[in-house]
């Protein structure tokens, strides 16, 4: 596979600056990739790199930044294909051409923390989580492989786990989204992190009048654990929404489709509007954070979520939402079915959303990278010094 790095269409070659900037890959924009533009935005003339890049799917988003791609991006892979290059994604990551940095900052769910910048470089890395189908889900990625392959699935996410261990060592230091991020981080890889929680657009969203309707946002697969608030609704008798797409959509449309109204992908202004409608939002997975919560608690909507992961810190039981234990269906449906939904204080609630607002992560994403650059003897960079 070649090395040459791909200047994508209307860039330049990267810029030759002190601080880049690196994402797994930018086909989408959804959680993490907002998350990244925010950082983005810190470093506004600095070069991004990624394996794959999509500029329409991003909506233009990261049109301002110099965009180098690994040669992958040839294959004219897409979201809903690039899964298919698994084998090599760990390889592409070590490949991008990141000589001139001496700041490295980058945004990992997988492989972006496996960048090898020069050996002088300080490398700050923001996880999402360490890539979940090698380590806390691998039995999971295992189970939704055809039997025959399994062995193959196996062999593959051993040699990812020891790439990834490898590959954390060079990292100067890692930002976790969540305490338990930080906890995977420190027994998957024996590092420690700081905890700086993701960015969410609060200002964006409003309040209606609520409807009685419970909602889901994400994607439609099985980790989301969508299937888990479909069967609890059932059985509460009660409406749900679901918003978003994935390989789990038209199986769980037809089996549900009578108890529940599936909205596929909705615009900006279509969900802003589903959130601050609904009765609560449904979040039935354990999330590393889980931005949707936050979202919709800027609506002035409760959240009903799995009580574990970033839950425990996105949603105050009792006041911003319902905690119920993981898994429990039937503890669901008794939530959905008898909890006095609007007893909820909608100003309360939307106070504790803005406790996670772009501009908070900003500034404390600034601080903790500008630390970690000055103990390395870069203090003076214009990188740390925005």
């Amino acid at each position: 596979m070649s090395t040459t790095p791909t200047a994508l269409p209307g860039t330049a070659a990267a810029a030759q600056e002190p601080v880049a900037l690196v994402h797994d890959y930018l086909l989408v924009l959804r959680g993490a990739e907002r998350t990244f533009a925010a950082m983005a935005d810190v470093w506004p003339s600095a070069p991004i790199y990624t394996l794959l890049y999509d500029d329409d799917a991003t909506k233009g988003r990261f049109g301002q930044h110099d965009v180098t791609t690994s040669p992958l991006q040839h294959i004219g892979a897409r979201q809903a294909g690039f899964r298919r290059l698994l084998p090599l994604l760990p390889m592409a990551a070590r490949r991008l051409p990141l000589d001139d940095a001496e700041l490295v900052v980058s945004s990992s769910s997988a492989f972006a923390h496996g960048v090898r910048p020069r050996p002088d470089a300080v490398h700050v890395c923001y996880c999402h989580s360490p890539f979940r189908y090698a380590w806390h889900e691998r039995e999971r990625a295992r189970q939704e492989a055809p039997a025959p392959l399994r062995p193959a699935v196996d062999g593959l996410l051993g040699a990812i786990r020891r790439w990834d261990r490898k590959s954390s060592e060079g990292v100067t230091h890692y930002i976790a989204n969540s305490n338990i991020t930080r906890e995977r981080i420190r027994e998957f890889w024996d590092r420690d992190a700081s905890v700086v929680h993701p960015p969410v657009a609060v200002e964006r969203f409003h309040r209606e009048r609520p409807e009685d309707f419970f909602l889901f946002v994400g994607e439609v697969v099985r980790h989301k654990r969508l299937e888990l608030a479909l069967k609890a609704a059932r059985k509460a008798g009660v409406p749900m929404k679901v918003v978003g797409t994935g390989p789990d959509l038209d199986r769980l449309s037809a089996e549900y489709g009578d108890s529940a109204d599936f909205v596929g992908r909705a615009d900006d202004g279509k969900l802003e509007s589903l959130y601050a409608r609904a009765r609560a939002l449904v979040v039935p997975n354990v999330e590393e954070f889980g931005i949707t919560a936050v979202e919709a608690q800027a609506s002035g909507r409760p959240v009903v979520a799995a009580a574990a992961g970033g839950a425990l810190e996105t949603v105050v039981d009792g006041e911003t939402g319902v905690h119920f234990p993981p898994g429990d269906e039937d503890a669901l449906a008794e939530i959905m079915r008898y909890s006095d939904f609007e007893s909820f204080e909608p100003d309360r609630i939307v106070e504790r959303a803005h406790r996670f607002s772009e501009q908070r992560f900003q500034k404390r994403l600034r601080q903790a990278v500008r630390r970690v650059a000055r103990s390395a003897g870069i203090g003076s960079s214009p990188a740390t010094a925005a």
